[in-house]
């Protein structure tokens, strides 16, 4: 009788695309190890956890491990570091490489040593036979092993009970260079670097009619190239400075046409409704029986900025027919393939690597600066171009994150509990990033051919979903849907911002549960539970209820207030429960904020808690502060003063921690807390004021207008 035939491993998506071990590691003649991965360091320390996964799985120490990030010649194409997938996908894929390149390592011991396979096993790299050293190590059986072969996922890996590296705060070691001020794309300076600067094209489908060099040019007091192609145009200078003066001279003596205007009230996200757009229906079909108890609310988030703390930048160098690009984008493999489309050069003469930006999630101008820098490489070939953006077109012209509209029709049953549900939602898109149908390369629009427009969409359900992320209840809702309305035609370019639509959709599910509680005269903890069976989110409602003392919770309208909130990202990552306690006077003060996450198995605990926190204090700012402003001639906000966020001195107190992980495997993280931390401050601003504000930013005019209509 022949065996039975078992399923081939389910291989991460990383493994399947890069299957090759040496893609994914290599044994140093400095005895390290180098591993390499698609993912790239914007701040969430993956490059450490990577490091400890790989660490525990080759018995290798720690210090030893060196992690090779965002490499086009040299490292795995990963796509995108996005959706809180690093640790998920590409330290899973990590940890298969490395516990078969162990178990080749072995083998290859064990025929050098002519013993048997059992005999052996490996502490600090070197191997040992039972127990006793062998003179052999990774590094001196290294060169028999083929690491051309693709990884087949059949070696078990290690159980959790043997990890040494994995669940300790290991100190990052992305920071040192961070904290010195040797790490960022802004500070390379390669040997006689020019700088560069750009006028922007103020909109799709405008041209350069004319431009005054010679006036651009005595305002630049220097030396000073002005490199044009059809309508991009940079300034290239040896001294910064120069370049700078350029630039902010050279929007006053250019003359466009066909230029497009707007209206300022498209900046609210009420405009999005009835607008064009391309709807669709998801969940369970229309309500056959009439609504008994309809309840309907509105909420809405606008526009968003990335804010990143410093404008985009990039390095590139064209010599010889080959392009180099350094930038501090979010993939480098899917960045070379887009640069190579825009400038029309094969994809194997451009490298790009990546360098450390100053804070971004999301779709930013960093792809588009690095566009920008290579335009000009090319025409100036041989010298290293340091093409940064100004703030004012950081502001004006990276893509934002999308206003959303997102309105609730809730039919309770006769005990007051949700009994059907819907959630329309008007949202742009929330994905334009370049190279996959979605969008171009900022510059590549003022080109002489410019690309076609393109037919948005937003990412499917298998991948979170964009407007509809997170649009499903955590609670126990009998039959759920989700109208989604994907705007077709927004007044700016919009894209992934952190979270994509789940800060909205939290926000407005939460606030609603809340509002459910008070018709049914209920404490809003109490009625969440009565419809809370998911274990794992309950344990996490509980616990982050017990550490605010939600028992102490005074009455509503005294202008202190308590709120909670509750989701699970993309209802598949990481869970997040958040308590608020705010101070409403004129404005929105945050007083102290109450975190209890469940993400499984917790490779890095210091690293993961500062995701937690940077999340809040993100989410804080989001929903007290930030909104992009439009004038007629697009982004009006372009700067700190009309673009404000948070205050170092506004930051909360924070307490924030994880459960036990229970055996569950890790969960992503990075952007859990963003939308509960949005429904807490909404709810406990209820609480404060005994009036629902339900748009965010909470400003002080809402606050007032709130309370006049309340």
């Amino acid at each position: 009788m022949s065996a039975p035939v078992l399923p081939a491993p389910v291989l991460p998506a990383s493994l399947v695309d890069n299957p090759r071990l040496n893609r994914w590691i290599r044994f140093l003649p400095d005895r390290t190890v180098r591993i390499a991965t698609g993912k790239v360091e914007m701040g969430q320390g993956v490059v450490t956890a990577i490091g400890q996964i790989a660490a525990d799985e080759l018995d290798v120490p720690f210090q030893r491990i060196i992690v090779l990030s965002g490499d086009s010649d040299e490292g795995p194409d990963e796509l995108y570091t996005t959706s809180s997938l690093s640790v998920e996908v590409s330290g899973g894929s990590v940890r298969l490489v490395c516990a078969e390149v162990r178990a080749k390592a072995l083998e290859r011991a064990a025929l050098r040593l002519n013993c048997s396979r059992d005999e052996l096993s490996v502490a600090d790299g070197e191997i040992l036979q039972n127990g006793a050293a062998t003179g052999q190590d990774y590094w001196t059986v290294a060169p028999e092993i083929d690491l051309s072969q693709a990884v087949t996922g059949t070696v078990p890996v290690k159980p959790v009970s043997a990890y040494r590296v994995v669940g300790q705060s290991v100190p990052r070691v992305d920071l040192p260079a961070k904290v010195s001020g040797a790490a960022f794309a802004h500070d390379v300076l390669p040997k006689g670097v020019l700088h560069g600067r750009t006028l922007r094209q103020p909109s799709r489908g405008a041209t350069l009619d004319s431009l005054d060099e010679a006036a651009i040019r005595r305002a630049a007091k220097g030396e000073l190239q002005i490199v044009r192609e059809a309508s991009f145009v940079a300034f290239v200078s040896p001294v910064e400075s120069v370049a700078e003066a350029a630039a902010a001279a050279a929007p006053n003596h250019a003359i466009w046409k066909n230029a497009r205007r707007l209206d300022p009230v498209q900046q609210e996200a009420a405009w999005l409704e009835g607008q064009a757009s391309d709807d669709r229906r998801l969940g369970a079909p229309p309500a056959t029986t009439p609504a008994r108890r309809l309840v309907t609310a509105t909420f809405s988030r606008p526009y968003i900025a990335h804010a990143s703390l410093a404008p985009s930048c990039a390095i590139a160098e064209f010599s010889n027919g080959r392009l180099r690009v350094w930038s501090h984008g979010q993939g480098m493999h899917p960045l070379r393939r887009n640069l190579a489309e825009a400038l029309g050069l094969p994809v194997e003469s451009i490298s790009t690597h990546h360098l450390h930006g100053a804070g971004c999630y999301g779709h930013n101008g960093a792809d588009d600066a690095a566009l920008d820098a290579a335009l000009v490489a090319r025409q100036l070939p041989g010298k290293p171009i340091r093409l940064q953006w100004r703030r004012e077109e950081e502001f004006g012209f990276e893509p934002v994150g999308p206003a959303m509209l997102v309105r609730l029709h809730v039919d309770l049953d006769e005990q007051g509990r949700p009994a059907d549900w819907t959630s329309e939602v008007w949202s742009a898109t929330h994905v334009q990033r370049p190279g996959n149908g979605t969008g171009y390369l900022l510059a590549s629009e003022a080109m002489a051919n410019p690309p076609p427009d393109v037919t948005p969409f937003d990412p499917p359900e298998a991948r979170g979903g964009g407007g509809t992320r997170n649009t499903v209840p955590i609670y126990d809702v009998p039959a759920h849907r989700v109208l989604h309305h994907l705007v077709l035609r927004p007044p700016v370019r919009t894209s992934a911002l952190r979270g994509l639509g789940a800060l909205p959709n939290v926000f407005a599910i939460e606030s609603m549960i809340d509002d459910l509680a008070h018709r049914a005269g209920q404490d809003p903890l109490a009625y969440r539970l009565s419809i809370l069976s998911e274990k794992r989110a309950r344990r996490t409602t509980e616990l982050v209820a017990e550490r605010a003392n939600w028992r102490a919770r005074g009455p509503a309208g005294t202008g202190t207030g308590l709120g909670l909130a509750v989701a699970r990202y993309k209802n598949r990552a990481a869970y997040a429960a958040v308590v608020a306690a705010v101070t409403v006077q004129e404005t929105v003060r945050v007083d102290r904020i109450w975190c209890v996450a469940d993400a499984g198995l917790v490779v890095n605990p210091d690293g993961a808690c500062n995701q937690l926190e940077g999340g809040i204090v993100q989410a804080v700012s989001w929903t007290l502060k930030e909104q992009v402003k439009l004038d007629e001639h697009g982004i009006a906000s372009r700067d700190w003063e009309s673009y404000p966020i948070l205050r170092f001195s506004e930051v909360p107190e924070m307490e924030v921690e994880f459960v036990d992980p229970a055996g569950n495997p890790p969960l992503g993280v990075g952007e859990c807390t963003v939308g509960p931390t949005a429904a807490a401050i909404g709810n406990a601003v209820a609480h404060a004021l005994g009036v629902r504000i339900h748009d965010m930013p909470l400003s002080r005019d809402r606050i007032m207008a709130a309370l006049l209509k309340g």
